[in-house]
């Protein structure tokens, strides 16, 4: 499934009309939440018909496109499917109860109220929101794909303006020659990731080098009168500078992944969990004292520039980009990596300010360059040494995703 994004140009009333949506569409949401709670045994199937008793009993519901409030419904399902999903796995913490959604920002179209003009540049949604005709800018071609092939359309509002998305059904592959090389990452906070032949990505630390302009604009914020005009034109504002930076995020980690994957054919990286590095546990309340949940507070010493990091998204893309160029992805545990010889295997031990490793059996080298030949041989150990034929590549690759240590090859999971 490919999405390709394009931005929406109306008039004033249009923009106004795509709110509206907007907010209909998280109203029939948070309407199948409330029926789930309260009847018990309600189903996929039971939501889909609530749909229509809520078209039939609110005028505004029914000026939304039917299959436009099936999509809702099926959103309200996704976080429910995904707490039963995580009550039976057992994991740890919080479950996942589903939540009523206070701010919404996408509407989403299946295969009716919306028409695409013949040159692709314009889009109509004809539905009784009154939409209407929206012009479309971007960079992506939408000939080379049929109408029948765009399976959804979603209208996503941003702080700089409306956008459209096109989820087209086909798949992504790309042949290329095998490189014959493999590659363990270490990353960290002072050099974005280093790997296992010693070279270094910097940091580029986006959200700290836009924290000047960010504050600057939350104080215009807080000094504007609440509801004011002049508090949401400096509410735009600083959406637009943190949608900067996220874009800034998003375009470094696409870039980096894609120049990773396609210089080696085995990728091995670090399996970190992002939420729990960020967080801590500070013991229990009485009140959770019977359900065993932990009460956790926000870790301030690195917990920004963790996600200023932003290692999830650079795994996420890595992912992507091992199924599409036919690349083998493992994820490791890093347990006792940056305390592990990679030459003897002796755990040597270190602490957070001393940055080389020295073993006594001679080995001297960058700490972190350490841990990735650590992480490499631990990825190396869970799929044997993979041949640089492109059969014997895209046979390891598997059809889903990385591989676990520890995992077979046949158990294979989704991130």
């Amino acid at each position: 499934m490919l999405v390709f994004e394009f931005k929406a140009y109306g008039k004033s009333a249009q923009v106004m009309a795509v709110d509206d949506a907007i907010r209909t569409a998280k109203f029939i949401r948070n309407s199948c939440i409330r029926l789930w709670i309260d009847v018990k045994g309600t189903g996929k199937n039971d939501l889909q018909k609530y749909c229509a008793v809520l078209a039939a009993n609110f005028p505004f519901a029914s000026e939304l496109n039917s299959m436009a409030r099936q999509a809702s419904a099926e959103r309200a399902w996704s976080s429910i499917s995904r707490f039963y999903d995580n009550c039976k796995k057992g994991i740890p913490g919080l479950k996942g109860y589903p939540q009523f959604q206070k701010d919404c920002r996408s509407v989403e179209y299946k295969t009716s109220g919306w028409k695409l003009a013949d040159n692709r540049k314009s889009i109509t949604f004809t539905d009784k929101k009154g939409i209407g005709r929206l012009k479309l800018k971007g960079t992506r071609d939408l000939h080379f794909y049929q109408i029948n092939q765009i399976k959804r359309v979603r209208l996503v509002k941003r702080a700089d303006g409306v956008y459209v998305q096109f989820c087209i059904d086909v798949n992504r592959f790309e042949n290329i020659e095998p490189t014959g090389n493999t590659v363990g990452l270490d990353v960290g906070l002072k050099e974005y990731y280093t790997d296992s032949n010693g070279e270094m990505v910097e940091n580029p630390k986006f959200l700290r080098k836009g924290e000047k302009v960010l504050k600057r604009s939350q104080r215009r914020v807080s000094k504007k009168v609440k509801g004011s005009k002049n508090r949401g034109k400096a509410r735009q504002v600083l959406g637009k500078r943190h949608l900067k930076i996220s874009r800034q995020r998003k375009d470094h980690a696409v870039r980096l992944a894609r120049c990773v994957v396609q210089s080696n054919d085995l990728i091995a990286y670090e399996d970190l969990r992002i939420k729990n590095m960020v967080s801590q546990r500070v013991g229990r309340v009485p009140r959770l004292e019977a359900t065993g949940e932990p009460v956790r507070v926000k870790n301030h010493c690195l917990a920004k520039s963790i996600n200023d990091a932003s290692w999830y998204q650079f795994r996420v893309w890595l992912e992507y980009f091992g199924k599409v160029f036919k690349r083998v992805t493992v994820a490791v545990n890093p347990q006792y990596s940056s305390q592990e010889c990679s030459r003897c295997g002796e755990v040597v031990k270190k602490t957070l300010s001393n940055r080389t490793h020295v073993c006594k059996c001679g080995c001297v080298m960058d700490r972190d360059e350490n841990a990735a030949r650590i992480i490499l041989g631990r990825g190396l150990g869970t799929v044997g040494h993979i041949g640089t034929s492109a059969l014997d590549v895209g046979n390891a690759c598997g059809d889903e995703t990385s591989t676990l240590v520890g995992e077979n090859l046949h158990e294979q999971v989704m991130s």
